[in-house]
């Protein structure tokens, strides 16, 4: 198989390109771009910086991939974009390179689903299938886990985590992290229930979906904390991982600043 490249695209002699990748009209591919077998990009695509794309991806009209973070302390140093395999990304989604704050890498994994406008920010992590509406803005250093689903026009804050299975409703402002397993929606987002419809979807067995509505009640209706609900649920009966994810996201979450677990920064 070979590279195709429209006449009009301009390709760096030195971006690594697999076979099978199409070139649509009028993109850019800068010198470290290496992009993987199969992957397929529309006209008018950007993709800068050192960017590393899998394979069978599918890149639709006008996505900036790569492009430096809009983050003021950001010196230009040689941070990475790194997308895996099986992705869709339409029209006009915005994915930017990290900051040195972290690893230096914002990550995207395998089969998530870009729907138009959406914005990646630097030292976003996001994990497998993840499906982000149109016009989903995430800040900087945003972790998003598997399975999630982020309705339209959801804004996310920066260094928020949204767990596995997650389901945030259209127009959400997400400032705190949503836990695994939860349907969130609001302005600030709040989890409102459990998303039963998602996990049955993914073959969650009923005691798991029982035990895991178990620990909403607990923790958000009665409020009782992590600590109690931990002890009342594990000493109830037979001991669900999912259960334990869930706790131990709980936990980790009152140890960050304004419920973001992951937000540990000291005041200047």
């Amino acid at each position: 198989m070979s590279v195709t490249i429209a006449h009009t695209a301009v390709v760096d002699p030195r971006a690594q390109l697999g076979d099978d990748v199409r070139v649509g009209h009028f993109c850019l591919i800068g010198p470290h771009a290496r992009i993987g077998t199969g992957t397929q990009i529309e006209n008018h695509v950007t993709i800068m910086g050192h960017t590393t794309i899998g394979e069978n991806n599918h890149i639709f009209p006008n996505v900036v991939i790569g492009g430096e973070p809009q983050d003021l302390s950001y010196q230009g140093s040689p941070t990475q974009v790194i997308i895996g395999d099986g992705n869709v990304i339409r029209e006009g989604c915005t994915i930017n390179r990290a900051t040195e704050k972290e690893d230096g890498i914002t990550s995207i994994g395998d089969h998530c689903y870009l729907m138009a406008y959406a914005h990646v920010a630097h030292d976003c992590r996001l994990n497998d299938r993840i499906v982000m509406a149109n016009n989903c803005m995430l800040g900087g250093h945003v972790h998003i886990d598997h399975d999630a689903i982020l309705s339209g026009g959801v804004a996310v804050h920066h260094y928020a985590s949204v767990g596995a299975y997650c389901f945030i409703s259209g127009l959400s402002r997400v400032k705190q992290d949503v836990p695994p397993y939860m349907l969130a929606e609001g302005s600030p987002a709040r989890p409102r229930t459990v998303n039963v419809v998602g996990l049955k979807r993914n073959d969650f067995s009923n005691d798991e979906i029982r035990v895991i509505t178990e620990a909403f009640k607990l923790y958000y209706r009665r409020s009782v904390g992590v600590a109690e609900t931990r002890q009342r649920l594990l000493n109830s009966g037979p001991i669900q991982p999912s259960l334990l994810r869930l706790l131990d996201f709980l936990e980790h979450q009152t140890g960050g600043k304004n419920g973001r677990g992951r937000d540990r920064r000291k005041a200047a």
